[in-house]
């Protein structure tokens, strides 16, 4: 498959990467400077652009299979760079005919928010996260309403350990026995299944410890 990853020098987004080339597939990694990725592969194209420029996203969506949105906005707390740049690869699918998108939100958006713990609620999601945590929810909103072939995938913290394949996906809001943490590489190689799996299609799945 051709895929296409937004957000591609990203902690989880380098990672991303690697694991779909691994995994066999042709990817072109799109970020403002993609030479930070420091992977070469011949199925892999480094794209240079601006999740924020349409025009950008629009070339580069086009004639690819698959897109994965794991977009982030580094160390700023302010950033809209999710919502809005999410938007410009909906449109971009739409104008190309492009159906499958993987798209990267957090645990506790939406219906998932009786997942956490006091902490996660109040002090992280609550005060010094509130506007990060408000992206991820209208990002959400408009995978959702964007009739593509579209699977939303939430994980819990991020920590650097291995990926063991050991951890709980699926799960429903009621669901209290949770690490509330989750491996990047485990989050980078649940990703790429979703390229070929089915079974979470026109769903939000939570992944954690």
């Amino acid at each position: 498959m051709k895929v296409i990853i937004f957000g591609a020098t990203g902690t989880v987004g380098r990672l991303a990467v690697k694991q779909m080339l691994a995994d066999g597939h042709e990817v072109t990694a799109f970020a403002r400077w993609p030479e930070k990725l420091g992977t070469r592969a011949d199925a892999l194209t480094l794209l240079a652009g601006d999740a924020i420029d349409p025009q950008a996203v629009s070339e580069a969506v086009q004639g690819h299979d698959a897109v994965v949105v794991t977009l982030g906005a580094g160390t700023s707390r302010k950033s809209v760079i999710r919502s809005r740049g999410t938007m410009n690869v909906i449109q971009a699918m739409h104008e190309h005919g492009v159906r499958r998108l993987v798209c990267q939100s957090t645990l506790g958006a939406h219906e998932s928010w009786s997942n956490l713990n006091f902490f996660w609620k109040r002090i992280m999601f609550g005060m010094l996260l509130k506007p990060v945590f408000q992206d991820h929810e209208l990002q959400e909103t408009l995978v959702r309403a964007s009739g593509l072939d579209w699977t939303i995938v939430r994980p819990s913290a991020f920590t650097d350990g291995p990926a063991s394949g050991v951890f709980k996906e699926g799960f429903p809001p009621t669901e209290r026995r949770l690490s509330l943490k989750i491996s990047r590489k485990e989050v980078a190689a649940f990703l790429s299944r979703q390229l070929s799996d089915r079974q979470y299609r026109q769903r939000a799945v939570g992944i954690s410890t």
